[in-house]
C-alpha cells in the first residue's frame, strides 16, 4: 500500500464503483428506478422537511435495502436546490484500509450506473495544504462509505462535482479545519456518511441510537458515544461547527436494519439529519419554549417532588438516590440541563446546576438538588430543622442549547444581551461564569449584569481580550411555591 502524497492528480483516472449490484443495483435503469422509488416512499412513510435546502447533513450508508429509505428523507430535502448546489463536500469513515488523517482520491471521478461524477480537483489541491490531508487510493478503492449516496445526488440535483473525503484517525480540530476551508455558500452541501448502532441486539440498538439522536440535537460531539456512530469523527466536528455559527438541527428518520430487511438479534441504526444556517436562534428558542413549558406543565411537579426526595433521602443518611426511569413520565427520561434554586424565606440558599444537557433529566434535577443543598460551597450544608422551622422554597430552571454569540467588542456583546430572557454562558480561557435569566430582576442594566457576571468568572472589571467567548440561552422553570399544597411540599411521600 503506498501513500500518494503527490501534489498533481492523474488525467481521466475514474474510481469505479465497488458496490454496484451488492450495496444498490448495478444496471442504470433499475438503479434509476430504485432510487426514485425510496424518494417517493420516504415522502409518504416519512414525510418532507419544511423551510430552506439544508447546508449540511447526516445520512446513512448501509446497502439500501436497509437504510435506503431513511437515506432518502435527507435527499427529499435537497431536491428544491437541485439547481444551487453545485458541490458536495463527502466525509465517510474508512471500512477497509485504515488511514491517518483525511484522504482524497487520485481518481478525477467517481463511476456509477448512473454516469461519472467529477472530482473538484481544484479544492481538492487546496486541502491538500493542510498536513492532515493526503491522497492515499487505498483507502478508497473498495469502500462504500462515499459512493452509496452518489446515485441519490445524481437523481436529486442538476449538476455538481465532489471532494470525496475518508476520515480515519484525525481530532476534531482537523477535519473542523478541513470543512471550515471547504464550507462555501449555498452552492456547497457538506455531507456526513454515517450509520449509527453497530450488531446489537434491537432494544439495545434502540437506546444507543436514540442517545445518539439527542447529542445530534444538542450539538453536542461530547454526548455523542464512540460506539454511536461509525461517522463519529465526522459528525463530532460538524456539531462543533453548527454550534458555532448558530445552525439549527433537525432529525428527519431513525431506525435500525430490524425494521427494515434484517433480523432483531444484532441489528446496525440509521439516522439522518438536517442543518440548517440563518434563523435557527428563534426558532430553536420558540421550539424548546413551546416544548418544555408543555413538559413543566404536565410533570413539573414530579421533577419537584424528585428534587425534594433527593434532599431528603440525603437527610436521612442516604447519600445517592436510587432512581428507576420506569418511575417517572417518559418525557423526562431524555436528557436535559437544569439549575436547582434553593430560597429560605425569599433568600437565596443555594443554586447548583448544568449547563449542557448530558444525562436524563430526572438524574440531573435529583442531583443537581443534593447539591444544591449540601454543596453550594457560598453556604453551609442544608439542616434538617431548617425544613421545620423556615419557609424553603425549589424552583427548577431547564436550560435551553446553548447559542454562541457573534461579537466585536464587549460593548457589541452587552448590546446584544435581551434584559429579563437571556442566561448567559462567558469564558475566557479557564475562567467561566454563567448567570441564569433570573439573575436579571437583581441587575436590570446590561452593563452592570455583564460587569458582575465577569466578577462571577473570576475577572476583573475592566478585563477584555479577543479570546472572550460567550452563549445565550433561555430557560423554563417550575417552582414548589405554584404547587398544589405547597404547605406540604416538604412532607415526605
Amino acid at each position: 500500500m503506498a501513500l500518494v502524497t503527490a501534489r498533481t492528480f492523474a488525467k481521466s483516472n475514474v474510481r469505479p464503483p465497488a458496490v454496484a449490484g451488492t450495496f444498490y443495483p448495478g444496471e442504470r435503469a433499475e438503479l434509476e428506478a430504485s432510487v426514485r422509488q425510496y424518494l417517493e416512499r420516504a415522502k409518504t412513510e416519512i414525510g418532507v422537511s419544511d423551510g430552506p435546502p439544508p447546508k449540511a447533513v447526516i445520512a446513512p450508508h448501509a446497502g439500501y435495502v436497509y437504510s435506503g429509505l431513511t437515506a432518502a428523507a435527507a435527499y427529499n430535502a435537497l431536491a428544491p436546490a437541485g439547481s444551487i448546489i453545485r458541490r458536495v463536500v463527502l466525509l465517510g469513515p474508512c471500512h477497509r484500509v485504515a488511514v491517518r488523517g483525511l484522504a482524497l482520491p487520485s481518481a478525477d471521478s467517481f463511476a456509477t450506473p448512473l454516469g461519472n461524477v467529477p472530482v473538484d480537483q481544484g479544492l481538492a489541491r487546496k486541502i491538500l495544504a493542510l498536513p492532515q490531508v493526503s491522497v492515499f487510493d487505498d483507502t478508497h478503492k473498495d469502500d462504500h462509505a462515499l459512493e452509496v449516496h452518489l446515485p441519490f445526488l445524481q437523481v436529486v440535483l442538476e449538476q455538481f462535482s465532489i471532494v470525496p473525503l475518508i476520515v480515519g484517525q484525525a481530532t476534531s480540530e482537523e477535519v473542523m479545519e478541513v470543512m471550515e476551508a471547504l464550507w462555501g455558500g449555498p452552492e456547497t452541501l457538506i455531507l456526513i456518511s454515517s450509520d449509527l448502532s453497530h450488531y446489537l441486539p434491537y432494544a439495545d440498538a434502540q437506546k444507543s441510537d436514540d442517545a445518539a439522536r439527542q447529542a445530534i440535537e444538542r450539538l453536542d460531539g461530547l454526548g455523542l458515544g464512540d460506539e454511536a456512530a461509525c461517522g463519529r469523527h465526522s459528525i463530532r466536528p460538524l456539531l462543533s461547527l453548527a454550534r458555532q455559527k448558530g445552525m439549527q438541527v433537525q432529525t428527519l428518520d431513525v431506525r435500525n436494519s430490524g425494521d427494515t430487511a434484517g433480523t432483531k438479534d444484532k441489528v446496525v441504526g440509521y439516522g439522518s439529519w438536517l442543518f440548517r444556517e440563518g434563523g435557527a436562534r428563534k426558532e430553536t428558542e420558540d421550539a424548546f419554549g413551546g416544548q418544555t413549558r408543555a413538559m413543566l406543565d404536565a410533570h413539573g411537579s414530579s421533577l419537584l417532588k424528585l428534587g425534594a426526595a433527593s434532599i431528603l433521602n440525603h437527610l436521612g443518611g442516604q447519600k445517592q438516590m436510587r432512581l428507576e426511569m420506569k418511575d417517572f413520565p417518559e418525557p423526562l427520561h431524555d436528557n436535559g440541563a437544569c439549575f436547582v434554586t434553593l430560597n429560605k424565606d425569599g433568600n437565596l440558599r443555594g443554586c447548583i446546576g448544568s449547563i449542557q444537557a448530558h444525562r436524563p433529566l430526572i438524574t440531573d434535577a435529583a442531583e443537581n438538588a443534593g447539591r444544591a443543598a449540601f454543596r453550594d460551597p457560598r453556604f453551609k450544608p442544608l439542616a434538617a430543622e431548617e425544613l421545620s422551622q423556615h419557609d424553603i422554597t425549589m424552583h427548577i430552571s431547564v436550560l435551553s442549547p446553548q447559542v454562541p454569540m457573534n461579537f466585536s467588542s464587549e460593548a457589541d456583546l452587552v448590546s446584544q444581551l435581551r434584559p429579563g430572557l437571556d442566561g448567559v454562558v462567558l469564558q475566557d480561557q479557564d475562567k467561566r461564569g454563567v448567570f441564569l435569566p433570573v439573575v436579571w430582576e437583581q441587575l436590570p442594566e446590561p452593563q452592570e449584569f455583564f460587569t458582575h457576571l465577569k466578577r462571577k468568572a473570576g475577572l476583573p472589571d475592566d478585563h477584555w481580550s479577543a479570546t472572550v467567548q460567550a452563549w445565550r440561552y433561555v430557560t423554563e422553570g417550575v417552582s414548589s411555591e405554584e404547587m398544589d399544597n405547597a404547605d406540604e411540599f416538604w412532607t415526605p411521600s
